[in-house]
């Protein structure tokens, strides 16, 4: 693999660990986005790789979002085709069929929110920082799946009205508007970063069904889009798949047998 200068990429037991690293604030230029779409593609095809983490370097910052310099210097060709790509990547993640964890590390605004919403869990470290979609203070809109997504989470109204008024709150609003799944109150960084990594592991290999988790992803993030008989039959072929599964066959067999399963992800 190549190396990436602005996404630190590690493995632990089935989960990557992906950090997006550009001090003070891990603001994404083009080259960050480039390097976090190469690492979802690593995590994607290392079948040893289960589960997604996504956070920022240090303790204050998960993401500020898009770079404003280099968005004041760019050209508006270049900024259209920034915000393609980095849609495009951000899609990537949702369709790659690995559970996705953001472990809100710090501020995690505009762009950085976005990044967030495209995972498919967000847990914050209590009172680590902001939250939230200020992009209107800029005269821009949220350009990074912010409209769409931040609807679908928490609804059309209350998403019309945090993106017009522009303000960040705590995580613990947040966590009231079903804007992320937790928030956990740890005496430090590494503590909830350890939290973080213990947490991923739960979803890997022997103990849950991998494939299973994947697949639930998939049949949520992508019936969702669809209409409901279209959900369905997507449902349908992902259960068939998984019932030609090894790690089915064994779960049948443990429940039978009243034992604990032990799964291969195959």
């Amino acid at each position: 693999m190549s190396p990436m200068a602005l996404v630190d990429y590690a493995t632990s037991a089935g989960v990557a660990l992906l950090t997006l690293n550009d001090p003070p604030v891990n603001g994404y230029t083009h080259e960050m986005m480039k390097d976090l779409d190469a690492a979802i593609l690593e995590a994607r095809f290392d079948n040893d790789v289960h589960v997604i983490v996504i956070t920022g370097h240090g303790e204050k910052f998960f993401c500020a979002g898009a770079n404003i310099s280099m968005l004041r210097e760019s050209d508006p060709t270049f900024k259209y085709y920034f915000c393609l790509h980095a849609n495009e990547t951000l899609s990537r993640l949702e369709h790659t069929p690995k559970l996705c964890i953001a472990a809100l590390n710090g501020h995690t605004v505009g762009g950085g929110l976005e990044i967030a919403m495209a995972c498919d869990l967000r847990i914050a470290r209590k009172g680590a920082g902001k939250i939230g979609l200020p992009e209107i203070a800029l005269g821009v809109l949220p350009g990074t799946g912010g409209t769409q997504r931040l609807a679908r989470l928490i609804g059309k109204s209350r998403a019309i009205q945090l993106m017009c008024e522009g303000q960040t709150f705590d995580f613990e609003t947040a966590l009231s508007y079903g804007l992320v799944n937790d928030v956990w109150e740890t005496t430090s960084h590494d503590e909830f970063m350890d939290r973080i990594l213990a947490y991923g592991h739960t979803f890997t290999l022997p103990d849950r069904a991998a494939l299973a988790v994947g697949r639930i992803k998939r049949a949520v993030q992508t019936g969702f889009e669809v209409g409901l008989e279209q959900g369905l039959a997507l449902e349908r072929e992902l259960q068939a798949e998984l019932f030609a599964s090894e790690d089915a066959r064994e779960g049948l067999a443990a429940y039978m047998e009243k034992r604990k399963p032990i799964f291969q992800g195959k």
